[in-house]
């Protein structure tokens, strides 16, 4: 019977020992790579999510009009409860329009009383209002 040097028997479970160390530390540099590409996915796909049912203006027909007279703002997540009002705004004030009609891709509204000239289509999400970069131009 042959024996086996102890020296021999030392070597092969040092080798097995190193490569289950070298597999581990692979293994977790592999989740570690996993978990930081979920991180980033996450947050760069947020927004999208969050902002499919964020209320948007996309424009306002037609785009002058006298005070009294009916214009449609148009864009998506229009109706209630995303947007409870529509205001025309200026520099210095936010003129709250009358709603006549409303749906998700519409707002029909009454022009204010405001003097003449370019306003901005602002909307009112809860207690926020947002102006949006839509003009409508109010005439004499």
């Amino acid at each position: 019977m042959a024996n086996t040097p102890a020296n021999g028997l030392r070597a092969v479970q040092c080798a097995s020992i190193s490569n289950l160390k070298a597999n581990a530390s692979a293994l977790r540099q592999s989740l570690a790579r996993r978990r930081w590409l979920f991180l980033a996915a996450a947050i760069l796909l947020s927004p999208v999510v969050i902002a499919q049912n964020t209320p948007q203006v996309t424009g306002i027909a037609p785009p002058s009009g006298k005070v009294n007279d009916t214009a449609t703002v148009s864009g998506t997540n229009l109706d209630k409860p995303g947007v409870s009002a529509v205001f025309l705004s200026d520099d210095k004030n936010d003129y709250k329009a009358t709603v006549v009609e409303q749906s998700s891709e519409k707002i029909v509204i009454k022009i204010p009383q405001v003097k003449a000239g370019d306003y901005n289509v602002s909307i009112q999400e809860g207690d926020k209002l947002f102006i949006k970069p839509v003009k409508f131009r109010v005439e004499e």
